[in-house]
């Protein structure tokens, strides 16, 4: 304030410069004046001028003044500006498939952003692991985070035609009991399958099997060899629909529908970096290509419509 002042010489025209009222650029002068123990101006009604100690100070504090300017310009710059490292989570199988094919059609449009990504199905603390933003899916529960919804999640409950030529096919999901059921040992409880009827009738059962795994890869090579069935996502179970490698079981009964996210720690002050990366995997996911109706061209087994 008081480099403005001397600046300017006037109280009024550095008040206006600085979008503040007169009396706090005379106040802050004022307190700065007792701070230093000195006269900084000599004021009359018609005249300011500074003092010899006002003289001696006032190069040094424009030059202070100049400096923090053009550090504010370029914070402002940098952060209206996508450029810079996001370091971003996202579910190990959902990563490789479909996030990491994507980033090279990113960079091409955002040559200044780098990414870290970590392919984990183990669920980042964004906050304490210094993430930027994750990729999710999930049944999203209450969260001081931000997140905002890409596109929903299907589940469903596969076999292979092998599978069932010579196990049988499951009528209900009592049946699955009798079944090699592949489950998931990432999950914070034993899996559990809730099953709904499309009449409103639930069904919960707890599937046993000779393998579980913490990813879906570890599962699909005894699915596929036709020793078990398990429930996959949309977004890996109908790469193998249109080949018939797979098939939707209990097609009548819905697995609880969950959602893709792209989640931040907030939504405030977001950086235009993860702004950027937000905004193009909207883009790109929101008509979820790995949905049945973009891959088979029709309505998928087990769903309704809405």
């Amino acid at each position: 304030m008081f480099a403005k002042v001397a600046e300017e010489g006037s109280f009024a025209a550095a008040a206006a410069a600085m979008g503040v009222s007169v009396a706090t650029a005379s106040r802050a002068v004022t307190r700065l004046e007792e701070r230093l123990g000195g006269r900084l101006f000599n004021r009359t009604s018609r005249r300011l001028a500074l003092t010899d100690y006002g003289h001696s100070l006032a190069e040094r504090a424009s030059k202070i003044y100049a400096d923090a300017e053009e550090a504010e310009d370029f914070a402002r710059e940098t952060s209206s500006r996508p450029r810079g490292l996001v370091k971003l989570a996202a579910p190990l199988s959902f990563g490789a498939r479909w996030v990491a094919p994507l980033l090279p059609e990113f960079f091409r449009s955002y040559p200044d952003i780098s990414v870290e990504l970590h392919l984990t199905d183990a669920h980042a603390d964004l906050i304490g692991d210094g993430f930027d933003a994750a990729l999710r899916i999930a049944i999203l529960e209450d969260s001081s985070l931000a997140a905002r919804l890409i596109a929903p999640v299907r589940r469903f409950v596969v076999a292979s035609p092998m599978y069932l030529s010579r196990y049988g096919r499951p009528q209900h999901p009592h049946d699955l009991g009798a079944h090699q059921c592949l489950t998931y040992a990432n999950r914070s409880k034993r899996d559990v399958w809730r099953f709904t009827h499309e009449r409103g009738e639930t069904c919960t059962i707890t599937p046993t099997g000779a393998l579980r795994a913490t990813t879906v890869e570890a599962l699909l090579p005894t699915l596929l060899a036709g020793l078990a069935l398990t429930e996959l996502p949309e977004f890996v179970a109908t790469q193998y629909f249109a080949d018939k490698q797979l098939e939707p079981i209990l097609t009548d009964w819905r697995l609880p529908e969950g959602g893709l996210y792209f989640v931040t720690p907030t939504a405030r002050t977001r950086p235009a970096k993860v702004s950027a990366l937000a905004d193009f995997f909207i883009a790109r996911l929101t008509a979820a290509q790995w949905s049945a109706e973009t891959l088979m061209g029709r309505k998928p087994p087990g769903t309704r419509s809405r």
